[in-house]
């Protein structure tokens, strides 16, 4: 499956992932140790492998059979971050999970909102979807800023889920229906009218 387009809104744009941006993530990650690595999935059998191309390579494999799609997320044409829809279903699942990371640089600027918003519409209106899951640890409470921000709500916990930082770790689960956002998530953020959701933590 052959994808160009982009999705942009304002300074923020987000595109299908080329081997070409290898550099830059590897340039990103490595660069921002401090602030990745107690997010980053590891392999309890293997060492931390920081072989960014490869896992690239993997990445973008995923748009032939159609399970996945790879974004960079770029803030003023800079490669900042990363969105990736992985575990795609059709038919009567028609669902998808979402993961990202952005660079401390953006951090904090509406960035990460924005690019979850941009896709989660696309997966809705344009590949029709129904239903979009976004899986945060409880102690990352930057994405869970997100999480309130666009008003995801909250469905539970997968015990000892994905094996991150050296440890299974616990993730609570996040979705949205379309017809929980027949305006579309990225509109209802902009206006400010998202409605108060019951969390964990409030």
């Amino acid at each position: 499956m052959a994808l160009s387009f982009a999705l942009t809104h304002g300074d923020v744009k987000l595109r299908i992932a080329k081997m070409r941006d290898s550099k830059s993530l590897e340039k990103l990650i490595l660069g921002n140790r401090a602030w990745l690595r107690p997010w980053e999935a590891t392999n309890p059998g293997a060492p931390n492998s920081f072989d960014v191309r490869s896992q690239l390579r993997g990445l973008i494999r995923q748009l032939d059979d159609e399970s996945g799609m790879p974004f960079v997320i770029e803030v003023q044409g800079v490669v900042q971050g990363q969105l990736n829809v992985a575990n795609i279903l059709y038919g009567s699942v028609s669902s998808a999970v979402i993961g990202y990371w952005v660079s401390p640089e953006v951090a904090g600027r509406g960035v990460a909102p924005t690019s979850v918003a941009l896709v989660t519409d696309y997966l809705m209106n344009q590949v029709g979807l129904h239903r979009v899951e976004i899986d945060v640890r409880p102690e990352n409470t930057a994405s869970l800023r997100v999480i309130e921000k666009l008003g995801f709500r909250y469905e539970g916990i997968k015990q000892r889920y994905i094996h991150i930082n050296g440890d299974w770790r616990d993730h609570y689960i996040f979705a949205l229906t379309a017809e929980e956002v027949p305006e579309g998530i990225l509109n209802r953020f902009l206006r400010k009218q998202v409605p108060p959701q019951k969390y964990p933590w409030n």
